[in-house]
């Protein structure tokens, strides 16, 4: 009899610890009201099924921040990421979308502060010298001008959500460079990758300035991944649908934005 009455007040003890254990992560997750920013990486270029009601912005329902609300439940989920987007374009028309409350902020911006779209045309288009050049002055840029441009912006979402994480994320190395990996060349591929990798750094300097996580997707990417891998999670040069060359895949969100997103979040 003693031992079924021990056995009796385990069971009446473990059942409330049991209930708290199986609603302490929904219950966090129905406190988080999560904000998505920034630009076509965070919007879902290239990833398709594209929400009409977005427009140009191109926001896909296999973009990162989407991907993750739907494995998460929060409070709330907003997100206004717009293909093209440069760090004025945030701090002018997406950080009105934060409030007090917003517990949450992801945010991918910079590339298009570079010129990113017209160096890439440019280096697919015409000679390896034109390529290298543009690539010297989108360096350049990125170590004199963004990193200002940066703290604008980011003092600007922090302004704006006082109370939020907020989650910084950056942009791949493209070329896996192999000697079978045909048009650009090799001198191009590398310079991009460079590039890639200068502008990263200057927006983890920047991150870490203002106190946000950061999170690197290279090494995903780089594990295979990258445009000349058979596994590849980027677009190279569509010509069909030039807006989502060099955007990552609907894989590329899934395998290479979530995971580096969910670990910071």
């Amino acid at each position: 009899m003693r031992r079924s009455r021990i056995v009796r007040s385990i069971a009446l003890l473990a059942a409330p610890a049991a209930a708290l254990i199986a609603f302490a992560a929904p219950a966090a997750a129905a406190t988080v009201r999560y904000v998505a920013l920034g630009d076509s990486y965070s919007s879902g270029v290239g990833a398709g099924s594209y929400i009409s009601a977005s427009g140009s912005c191109l926001r896909s329902t296999k973009a990162y921040s989407q991907l993750w609300a739907n494995a998460h439940a929060p409070a709330s989920y907003v997100s206004v990421a717009c293909s093209g987007a440069k760090t004025t374009d945030v701090t002018a028309s997406q950080v009105s979308a934060l409030s007090g409350t917003t517990t949450l902020v992801s945010i991918s911006v910079g590339g298009n502060d570079l010129g990113f779209a017209t160096v890439m045309q440019d280096c697919v288009l015409y000679s390896t010298t034109t390529c290298v050049n543009e690539l010297n002055a989108a360096e350049n840029t990125a170590r004199t001008s963004l990193p200002g441009w940066l703290d604008t912006t980011y003092n600007a979402i922090r302004a704006h959500a006082p109370n939020a994480r907020v989650v910084v994320l950056d942009y791949p190395r493209f070329y896996h460079d192999k000697w079978y990996c045909v048009g650009l060349s090799s001198t191009d591929r590398n310079k991009i990758n460079e590039a890639a990798d200068v502008l990263d750094g200057v927006i983890s300097a920047a991150a870490t300035r203002h106190g946000f996580a950061f999170a690197d997707v290279r090494a995903a990417f780089g594990n295979g991944h990258e445009i000349c891998d058979s596994g590849s999670w980027l677009h190279s040069v569509d010509w069909t649908d030039l807006v989502q060359s060099y955007h990552p895949t609907a894989a590329g969100q899934s395998g290479g934005y979530l995971p580096a997103f969910t670990a910071k979040a």
